[in-house]
């Protein structure tokens, strides 16, 4: 039963999945209908077809796209596990690494893909040398939605609620720290709180709106995920309503971070061993901080109707192995 709706699947053609798949992965007649080699009337005819069967528009053209239904978005996972369910039996071959050929959608943020993509691929390129990753950004409102939607096959964050539909599995554990420049007036100082709130701040908010969200985190669709990187700044109102602290530099990733730290009066808090580089060579020094720091955690999530894939699985468990977080293996 979808919607309410008890459906027979003796009632449905199987083949008018396809066009659902193709028409919701496209939003679009002409795409459904490039792909399916069809001509765009044929997928007009299947959809029609499918609606008359679901009681249901399923899609509904809007600002020159077909966007699906509330019914679409909740059949959509259904169909894409089951015709995915049946290409892998229809194939009838196991899964084998070094002769897998296939393409993963990843969605990281920068520091995500350059603290575990460089280990990531080099064990692909070993044991794997087939299989291929597309990679997006993390920083998408709408990125939870295409893992339900199935064009992200795996995300890598910092997550703290999940729903029982997705699945996942930590990959790197940091702990957070400030820094400012060598020269800065509070290099090598004992700070406290309100030293740190005297400066301007360069903070990493993810999704690119300047505004910190809710303790942190976004939620979209029951998904909680760390966008504003910053925790100093989450209260910048004092007891009497006056602002104590100041985003100067908000930015959605976190590359010119550091160079902007070691050239100016800023400050920012960022995960330790993103800095270990930049403190080395001197640009940069880390503050004792005047409070406990927190730990976060960079995990791997995946819709758990992909709990069987096992092409995905062995993808993610490699990624566990080259960030040393389960026994290493061939």
């Amino acid at each position: 039963m979808l919607g309410g709706v008890p459906v027979s699947i003796r009632r449905v053609d199987l083949n008018l999945f396809r066009v659902f798949e193709a028409v919701f992965k496209h939003r679009s007649i002409v795409g459904a209908s490039r792909e399916l080699s069809i001509t765009p009337s044929a997928v007009s005819h299947a959809l029609a077809r499918l609606r008359s069967a679901l009681s249901d528009p399923l899609f509904i053209a809007a600002d020159g796209a077909m966007e699906p239904t509330a019914r679409a978005l909740e059949l959509a996972p259904h169909v894409q596990g089951g015709l995915g369910r049946i290409d892998d039996a229809l194939r009838a071959k196991p899964f084998t690494p070094e002769d897998a050929v296939r393409t993963f959608r990843l969605a990281l943020s920068d520091y995500a893909a350059l603290t575990i993509l460089p280990r990531l691929v080099q064990r692909l390129r070993t044991h794997a040398p087939g299989i291929d990753l597309r990679v997006f950004p993390f920083s998408r409102t709408d990125t939870v939605r295409q893992v339900d939607d199935g064009r992200l096959d795996m995300v890598v964050g910092w997550f703290t609620d999940l729903p029982e539909r997705m699945s996942r599995a930590l990959l790197w554990t940091d702990i957070e720290c400030v820094i400012v420049s060598a020269s800065h007036p509070l290099a090598g100082k004992r700070v406290s709180r309100q030293d740190l709130l005297d400066y301007p701040h360069v903070v990493v908010e993810l999704t690119g709106s300047g505004e910190p969200a809710d303790e942190g985190f976004l939620e979209e669709r029951g998904v909680m995920r760390r966008v504003w990187v910053e925790r100093l700044l989450l209260d910048t109102r004092g007891e009497d309503g006056a602002v104590i602290g100041r985003a100067a530099v908000s930015v959605p990733h976190y590359a010119a971070v550091i160079p902007m730290v070691a050239s100016t009066d800023l400050i920012a808090t960022l995960p330790t061993r993103y800095t270990d580089e930049a403190v080395k060579a001197g640009s940069v020094v880390r503050l004792p901080l005047p409070y406990e720091p927190v730990q976060g955690s960079l995990e791997a999530i995946w819709h758990h109707r992909n709990d069987d894939d096992r092409a995905l699985r062995w993808v993610v468990e490699q990624a566990r192995i080259a960030m040393g977080q389960c026994p290493k293996q061939a």
